[in-house]
């Protein structure tokens, strides 16, 4: 089975990123959101993160 990780589609708040991490690893979109939350408040680099992925993984 190939899985692939794609922006989401359904679970899109800004650019469906953080949707479509939790479909790839299968589990709740807000986990993911309040991880990335997180990961932004404690370094300030998961904007930049963010941008990164955004740009960089594809559509579903």
């Amino acid at each position: 089975m190939n899985k692939r990780l794609y922006k989401s589609r359904d679970n899109r708040m800004v650019a469906g990123v953080c949707g479509g991490v939790a479909d790839y690893f299968g589990i709740d979109p807000t986990l993911v959101r309040l991880g990335w939350i997180l990961f932004c408040a404690l370094g300030g680099s998961g904007i930049l993160a963010y941008i990164i992925a955004a740009i960089v993984i594809p559509e579903a």
